[in-house]
């Protein structure tokens, strides 16, 4: 039976990727596995140089300053990097849910942080607007898509201080100005390969600009000069991610699988809107084309939906425990036929009720 994957993270992957990233553990230098031969072989370091290379290429940054990086830690490790490299006095951060709030209390350890807008007194089921941007501050740092509460910002301000990003689960899903960003960083798991490495695209001349000392693990400057080798790399991790980024350029880049993922959210969110068994979580304005969050109007109808798609091979559906329900996580490798499949079975429990 065909599963149908909707989880929020590790993230579903294109089946050539997977199959082709199997295929190196068992085989990919002349007998040698992926993950014993040297990080410092040609081999890998091939993969390395191709994966930052795609993830420049793909965004639309070569040529232009920005290094990319395959780090590890996730990006909660980002929240206190981002801090320690570019925070001087103050810093400025739009509070939209869990990702963001906890990157405020770690960028709080070093110094001041002005929490320019938030959605907190609504559980976080819309994106601020309007709010004013400090010029006086280091850096104004936002998070591109909340995984948790299904919202996602369509219009990113405009503002004179270098911009920070976390687009953990919406990087290379929809077509953007990434020059607008200083620092995007990204968690793989969520949309671009297995757990294990971070992607960080840095515009170089935004470092070496803070007075503390850096340690070396969390120095931008230090992973650039290294080649994101300064100590060992998760090799898979890597390995895959770029294989998925390549299926991602084979299959014509950001604006084509942006298409897909339109196409999807459209299909979904139709249902949940006409639907009187779901109510949608996020705001409509704000409603992410990663992650549709949506409850039952009726908490009886929970063990037939649950049967219903469980039976249909559909994994991955529960919400969050901060919202509650079910949260279709919809990333680029997910097909639209798995969507189609959810919104049946949506619309059969309509028919039954």
């Amino acid at each position: 039976m065909k599963r149908h994957n909707f989880s929020a993270g590790p993230c579903v992957l294109p089946q050539e990727v997977l199959a082709k990233s199997a295929q190196a553990v068992l085989d990919f230098d002349n007998g040698l596995s992926l993950v014993e031969i040297s990080h410092r072989s040609k081999a890998f370091v091939d993969v390395m140089e191709h994966a930052r290379a795609l993830a420049l290429e793909l965004l639309g940054l070569e040529g232009m300053g920005y290094k990319a990086l395959f780090l590890q830690g996730g990006a909660s490790t980002q929240f206190l990097a981002v801090a320690l490299n570019l925070l001087e006095k103050r810093a400025a951060y739009l509070n939209t849910g869990t990702w963001s709030d906890k990157a405020i209390k770690e960028a709080q350890i070093f110094d001041d942080v002005t929490e320019v807008a938030s959605s907190k007194d609504a559980n976080y089921n819309y994106i601020p607007k309007g709010y004013d941007i400090p010029s006086d501050h280091d850096y104004f740092h936002c998070t591109s898509n909340n995984t948790i509460f299904g919202t996602q910002i369509k219009d990113f301000p405009e503002c004179d201080i270098p911009m920070v990003c976390d687009m953990s689960s919406d990087i290379f899903s929809r077509t953007i100005d990434f020059s607008k960003f200083d620092l995007i960083y990204a968690g793989a798991q969520k949309n671009m390969g297995p757990a294990g490495t971070t992607l960080v695209v840095v515009r170089e001349d935004v470092l070496g600009k803070v007075s503390r000392k850096i340690p070396s693990m969390m120095d931008y400057k230090v992973h650039i000069s290294k080649g994101s080798m300064f100590n060992t790399p998760p090799v898979f991790p890597v390995y895959t991610s770029m294989l998925n980024l390549e299926w991602l350029k084979n299959k014509g880049g950001i604006a084509a699988i942006e298409k897909e993922n339109e196409k999807k959210a459209q299909l979904i969110y139709s249902e949940i809107d006409l639907n009187p068994l779901f109510d949608g979580f996020a705001a409509k304005a704000d409603r992410s084309t990663m992650n549709a969050t949506f409850t039952l109007a009726n908490d009886d109808l929970k063990d037939s939906f649950d049967s219903m798609c469980l039976e249909a091979g559909i994994n991955g559906l529960n919400g969050h425990r901060s919202v509650g329900g079910y949260r279709a996580s919809m990333y680029n490798a997910l097909t639209l036929e798995s969507v189609q499949v959810l919104v049946e079975i949506m619309s059969e429990l309509e028919r039954k009720a």
